[in-house]
Parts: structure tokens; sequence; C-alpha cells
């Protein structure tokens, strides 16, 4: 943050009180943790120990990751293994679309690790993934959270052929962090991705950055414009947390009171939704985003 702002900033002497998680409960969480555990059912919500989980199962919201669990890149914020990632699952579009059926969920969240180890970046599955859904859950609205594809075109049509309702990339940082932060991705091709969804037609794009990795106050505004520059339509904006000791440490924990001002800002940026908060991840309140 920028000097200015600085009294907008708490030190980062371990998790302050707004951090703090209720436990998840409710008859419908009860209900979904239930059949994940009976049926052995992977979601993001579960393995990554996500704080929204039970407000997200309340309202019929959960996220599944595709292509395995180990990722070609090495991202410092992200807590999810770097490797040589296995064989593809081709029986994994079914498998996701029987657990969405079982789990009886009303909007699903779609994401992956990226896959700059095949041809296809993982695209084909993608797109396989989302059509067994559709043949499964067709009252099911779905959001899909893609990695960049290298910004390959005909693999990013791909994911505009089968129609998500909402397609979303997240720019995680601003631009002079992203070499850091995100070490193989670029601030500007993500950009352009979210441009050439935008320019071929896709209903609802979306994207999200962290806060507390060291970003001035000005810096997130800029990003901002520029993802309204591309005309994206949702952004998330959330408080970074570090996984592991292995990983980018917190620089600062922001304030409620500025994550309401990045709100605000949004909004009469003209973005149609704006998510921010210091435990706002990218799938939180997913489902309002398609309206």
């Amino acid at each position: 943050m920028s000097v200015e702002t600085a009294e907008h900033i708490a030190p980062p002497k371990g998790k302050p009180k707004w951090l703090r998680v209720k436990l998840p409960t409710g008859k419908k969480y009860t209900q979904l943790r239930g059949l994940v555990e009976k049926y052995d059912l992977h979601t993001i919500c579960t393995s990554g120990s996500c704080p929204n989980m039970g407000e997200c199962w309340g309202e019929g919201t959960a996220t599944f990751m595709i292509l395995g669990n180990i990722c070609t890149r090495s991202c410092g914020f992200c807590g999810v293994q770097t490797g040589r990632p296995t064989s593809v699952d081709w029986a994994e579009p079914e498998k996701v679309a029987r657990s969405i059926k079982i789990m009886g969920i009303k909007h699903a969240v779609i994401t992956s690790v990226d896959r700059d180890d095949l041809k296809d970046m993982g695209s084909i599955i993608w797109a396989e993934t989302v059509k067994a859904i559709r043949r499964m859950n067709p009252e099911t609205t779905l959001e899909t959270l893609i990695p960049d594809f290298q910004g390959v075109e005909r693999h990013l049509d791909r994911i505009i052929e089968v129609s998500p309702e909402v397609v979303s990339h997240n720019m995680e940082t601003v631009k002079r962090l992203t070499r850091e932060v995100r070490i193989q991705a670029k601030y500007e091709r993500s950009l352009e991705v979210l441009n050439y969804l935008n320019l071929k037609g896709v209903n609802r794009t979306k994207s999200g950055i962290m806060l507390g990795l060291g970003e001035h106050e000005d810096e997130v505004i800029q990003t901002m414009e520029d993802l309204r520059g591309v005309n994206v339509d949702v952004i998330t904006i959330g408080q970074y947390l570090q996984p592991s000791k292995k990983h980018l440490p917190v620089k600062e924990f922001i304030l409620p009171a500025q994550f309401k001002k990045y709100e605000e800002i949004g909004l009469q940026m003209g973005f149609r939704h704006v998510e921010s908060g210091a435990l706002v991840r990218s799938s939180y309140k997913a489902h309002k985003h398609i309206d």
C-alpha cells in the first residue's frame, strides 16, 4: 500500500480478528459433507479448507479441480504441489459430473492445475468435463476458472464452444508483482486471454486478485482499471494467506475498511459484481455472478 493509505494496514503479527472463521454449520452443509465422505468425492472446498465452505455449500455451490493435483507451474502463493503430473484420466469428466449429481449441486465451479506438459494444455478434458456435466446435470449452471493455456486461442476456443455461464481467469496480483507471485505467467497475457474471451462473446467474464503481497493502492486500482478495460464483468478481491513457510510471506493484513473502499471503486468503474473482503476467494458467491 502507498504511504497515503498506511492507516489501513495492520502489521502481519498473526491473523487479525476479522480473519477468524466460524465452523461451518447448517442442514445443507451437514448433508453435503456426509455425501462427500460416503462417496469419497473430491472438492477444492474440502481439500483447500476454504473458509467459505459452509456458506457456499448452504447455497448449493461447490468447486471441483480437474487434471490431477500436480501443477507444472510453481507460483509463489499456491499450495498445490509442483512437479511432473500424472497421465490424464479420461474418465474424469464423468466422475466430476457424477459427483455433482450425487451432491445435488446447483452451481458448480470447475478449476484445474496448469498442464503445460500436454499439447492441448488440458483444454480437451476441460471441454469434455463441461459436456459431461451438462448431460448429467442439465439444470446445473457452470463457472470455469481456467488457466491461461499460454494464450493459445485454439485451446481457449474449446472452452468458449461449450458455453459455460461464466468463464473466469485470475490475475492474482498487480503487474509489478506478477513475476514474483506467478513465476511462469504474464500480466499482459492474462489480460489478453480475458479480452479474447469477451471478443468471442462469452456471456460473463470474471477475474480475481489477492492483497497483502506488498502491492500499493494505486496498483490495485490500476489492475481493476485494466480488467474493466477488457470488459471483465466480475472481480473478486481477497486477502492472501501463506500456505506454508516455503511460500511467499504475508506482507500486510488489509483492514475491512480498505476492502470496502475497493468494492465501492469497482462498482463505480462498472463491474457488475465486486466481491471484496478478507475471506473472499475466487468462487465466493459464484452462483450470484451469472445474474
